[in-house]
């Protein structure tokens, strides 16, 4: 949010509502500047300006405003301890007895992505970070699911994609994926128009999905 505002302030623009930005934010920076700045309709030179400014700005900032929701190492730490298959005993699935593997796919450029991850102490919890720019395509193409899917050789209904956006839950549908939303993030409003399989409320239920 506040690099947007960076961003627009950059170029001459008026500064946005943090709620108004949140509402943008879920398919990648390009187009959460191009909304910023009016949508479709705005000049693309006007929008690449924007862009490089805030992806020079949010490298530096990245974590100026950036922290850990309480209890997320917690529920991170109980869930990769566990060795059940699939979301939780909801289905029915039988402990296969190795840890779960967790990794983070985000349609934020990878490399601060990386750095955020790292930065906040929550490396060791997953294997694999992707980003916006790892692939071709970004959520809710499943293409980064599929990747995961194929290095750590899982098939799509052992596996489960968290988030908080329509996004998240589109991605996982795509994917063939179990999907669980989490409310307490920056786009819950949108799991209404995209109902996940599982809905939490805060990361000790999320924990208490996958025991």
């Amino acid at each position: 949010m506040h690099s947007v505002n960076a961003a627009l302030r950059h170029i001459g623009r008026p500064e946005l509502p943090d709620d108004v930005i949140a509402s943008y934010v879920g398919d990648g920076a390009p187009i959460l500047i191009q909304r910023a700045l009016g949508g479709e309709t705005v000049d693309e030179a006007i929008v690449r300006q924007g862009l490089q400014f805030f992806l020079s700005y949010y490298r530096e900032h990245k974590l100026d405003h950036t922290t850990v929701y309480a209890g997320i190492h917690e529920a991170l730490s109980a869930i990769q301890n566990s060795s059940h298959e699939g979301p939780g005993g909801n289905g029915g699935r039988k402990s296969s007895g190795v840890p779960r593997q967790m990794a983070v796919l985000t349609n934020k450029p990878v490399i601060p992505s990386r750095a955020i991850v790292e930065a906040l102490g929550l490396g060791p919890f997953f294997a694999q970070v992707y980003g916006g720019n790892s692939f071709a395509t970004k959520k809710p193409d499943p293409e980064g699911a599929r990747k995961l899917l194929d290095e750590h050789g899982v098939r799509p209904e052992e596996a489960a994609i968290v988030g908080d956006s329509h996004v998240d839950i589109e991605t996982g549908r795509n994917a063939g994926l179990w999907t669980v939303g989490v409310s307490y993030g920056f786009a819950p409003h949108t799991l209404a128009e995209c109902p996940p399989d599982v809905l939490v409320d805060a990361p000790q239920e999320l924990a208490e999905v996958f025991a």
